[in-house]
């Protein structure tokens, strides 16, 4: 009997462990390894809640992720200018005097090298190289060539960071500029904004720390909102879209009739009940749900306000061009960018459309340069002057460039340019990054890199650190594996570190 009493002491011991084996699981799962935990955190004193890792959070109470950033930043906040549809860089900042001479000749076997084209172009008995139609000047101390389609930009070259040998893995628009927003050509991986938003938190709690601008009545390849998605990140990590007109957030506005005067009472039951239903199910998107209601709470005051253009004056919309006085236009949308960034919003992104120019690119290119250059420009000047541009990265490019062979017909005046990712150009400016500098190097084709080649990748992977964040470490579990920006390589492009 003494040792069946044993055994059955041991059993029940046995069981108390698992019961309390279950309540730790529970714990940890609603608690410290839950987003969950996290998502509510940012409504609380972070610094308190989660444990002291040595490196402090950017802002007391904003939310990013313990440890982070890694180490110190050169960026507190960054301006990404995607101009969707791949401006074509034999029109803008890739100057190839050669091309001149060989106007009209069939593009050489040993430069294509087989490569991929597109099916728009594929079918081509012949593949004749044109010159651009449009002059180009050295420009600033670092006597930057640049087309007389940028006078503007032209002006500032000195503040800039050319990056002249960019390619990517994708040929088609879709794809393209999902693999840039994402690291990744399929829809589904959380955007760049998401995961800096995911791993440094905001430093404005009255304001997203992800805001999205798009051009309107631009035109060409559809862009969709999942280009600033979340993914599989918590759903407040998701950019939010300004909009022109009456109601910039959608639905962010009190219904017709209603004071809100007893709106802080809902939202505290509200929580209450969310509450509860974590409790329950310990699912971690109902806290995400509770600081997604909060920030609208505060966006009801903070909207308005950042959106009021009342104050600005006419040198500044003199500056901006005519356009920047027409909400949602590229240029009004750099203006209320600029205000975003003083109110410290960490990444605002501003996608304008219309850069495929498959045919008429002379008189297509020139109409996007004018909508866009000014207001490009005068962005960059605007944070200079006000003591921004020393913190602030500005990015500018497209998802691929554009090929040295005309697409379709070749006249005296008019050509086409198809799809081109095996080289391409973009800059920045601002803070991290040299400035009055060209990096990588094309050959006379402006076809392949001969010099220093930047994948996409490796541009996130240096975004991220210029951010203070290590591209490697910054992880997301998800179905069984880890996933990060730079998927499974990238590389920190330190040739253009400052």
């Amino acid at each position: 009997m003494k040792d069946d009493h044993i055994i059955i002491r041991s059993d029940n011991r046995d069981i108390q462990s698992v019961e309390k084996l279950v309540d730790r699981r529970q714990f940890f799962k609603k608690t410290s390894l839950g987003l969950g935990a996290l998502a509510l955190g940012s409504l609380l004193d972070t610094d308190k809640l989660l444990a002291s890792t040595g490196i402090p959070n950017p802002v007391p109470g904003t939310g990013g992720l313990p440890g982070l950033p890694h180490f110190a930043p050169k960026v507190k906040r960054i301006v990404y200018l995607f101009q969707s549809g791949g401006p074509s860089q034999l029109e803008t900042y890739d100057y190839k005097p050669k091309l001149y001479d060989l106007h009209g000749q069939d593009l050489p076997a040993s430069v294509r090298q087989g490569q991929r084209l597109t099916g728009m172009s594929a079918d081509q008995t012949a593949f004749p190289m044109t010159s651009s139609i449009y002059k180009f000047n050295q420009y600033g101390n670092s006597r930057k060539w640049v087309s007389e389609l940028m006078p503007h930009t032209a002006e500032i070259v000195d503040d800039l960071c050319f990056i002249q040998s960019m390619y990517t893995d994708q040929i088609n628009h879709d794809p393209a500029i999902t693999f840039f927003q994402t690291g990744h050509q399929l829809p589904g991986r959380p955007s760049i904004g998401s995961w800096i938003n995911y791993g440094l938190g905001s430093s404005n709690q009255n304001l997203p720390a992800f805001i999205v601008l798009v051009s309107k009545n631009a035109g060409g390849q559809p862009l969709y909102s999942r280009l600033w998605g979340n993914g599989f990140l918590p759903t407040r990590h998701q950019g939010v879209q300004f909009r022109s007109g009456k109601d910039p957030v959608l639905y962010l506005n009190n219904p017709e009739n209603y004071d809100g005067n007893d709106r802080r009472q809902m939202l505290d039951y509200l929580s209450k009940l969310n509450e509860v239903q974590y409790d329950t199910y310990g699912d971690p998107e109902i806290n995400a749900r509770i600081a997604q209601y909060e920030m609208a709470y505060r966006m009801q005051t903070s909207v308005p306000e950042v959106t009021d253009m009342s104050g600005e004056s006419d040198y500044i919309y003199d500056m901006y061009g005519e356009d920047s006085r027409d909400p949602g236009t590229y240029a009004a949308n750099c203006l209320l960018a600029r205000k975003l960034l003083e109110k410290d919003v960490k990444f605002v992104q501003l996608y304008h459309q219309g850069w495929d120019q498959h045919e008429g690119l002379p008189r297509g290119i020139k109409s996007q340069c004018e909508k866009t250059d000014q207001a490009t420009a005068a962005l960059v000047r605007d944070l200079k002057q006000r003591g921004l541009l020393d913190d602030t990265l500005v990015i500018w490019g497209g998802e691929f460039g554009r090929t040295v062979y005309s697409q379709g017909k070749l006249s005296t005046n008019n050509y086409g340019r198809d799809h081109h990712p095996r080289c391409f150009t973009m800059w920045m400016a601002g803070a991290g990054v040299k400035s009055g500098f060209t990096y990588g190097e094309t050959d006379d084709f402006s076809y392949n890199i001969t010099r220093d080649p930047v994948h996409v990748h490796d541009f996130h992977a240096t975004l991220l650190h210029l951010a203070g964040v290590d591209h490697e470490k910054l992880i997301f579990k998800h179905q069984g594996r880890r996933y990060r920006l730079t998927d499974v390589h990238g590389e920190v492009v330190r040739g253009i570190l400052a």
